[in-house]
């Protein structure tokens, strides 16, 4: 049997935060991911609020801290959504600090390890979602110019209803057990899954 260690790597939406399962989306694409062939280990890395910047610090120390060669292992990223909200009407990362981090890790990511990239979800209030929106589409082009498969979420998780509506019964930012579950299809239902054919 293969054995794949994946690192996942984000914010809260890598958590799962808010999930009562404590799955989020990671775990239950794993888990539908396991084959007789193949055996995953996941590595939930996600850190709740935590922006761009915050994971160019950490991310390489924590892999390195995680990886056992000369096992497979593989990147997924999921961050976004915290660099758009603003504090004292600022942004908590500046649009060209996002880009300048983002180019950075997954230039590196890439050079390392089989690296994927989720984009941001939807947010609730239309002016957050207007911001994520331009992220979503801005880490897209970084994404599409470096060679990571990007995996943009936040149209169909906003026409889903699902992620909204459960954001929107609970702290008005993290969805339930359906919003990963939907988020986990979408990643499920991609070509460049690496267990897609499992």
């Amino acid at each position: 049997m293969e054995d794949i260690r994946v690192y996942f790597i984000g914010d809260s939406y890598v958590n799962g935060t808010g999930d009562p399962a404590y799955l989020g989306w990671p775990g239950r694409a794993c888990a539908a991911s396991r084959s007789d062939e193949t055996s995953i280990t996941s590595y939930n890395l996600g850190i709740r609020g935590d922006t761009s910047a915050d994971v160019l610090r950490r991310w390489e120390r924590e892999v390195e801290a995680r990886r056992l060669i000369p096992h497979d292992g593989r990147v997924v990223f999921g961050f976004g959504a915290n660099d758009c909200w603003f504090i004292d009407g600022k942004p908590r990362v500046e649009r060209a600090d996002t880009v300048r981090n983002t180019e950075e890790i997954l230039s590196r990511a890439r050079s390392l390890l089989p690296t994927l990239m989720i984009g941001p979800p939807p947010g609730i209030d239309e002016e957050e979602h207007g911001r994520r929106m331009e992220v979503s589409s801005l880490i897209g082009e970084i994404a599409g110019r470096l060679g990571v498969p990007y995996l943009e979420v936040i149209h169909d998780l906003n026409t889903g209803e699902v992620w909204r509506s459960e954001a929107a019964l609970g702290d008005r930012v993290h969805p339930g057990a359906g919003g990963y579950s939907a988020l986990a299809e979408l990643v499920l239902g991609w070509p460049e899954w690496w267990f897609n054919a499992a």
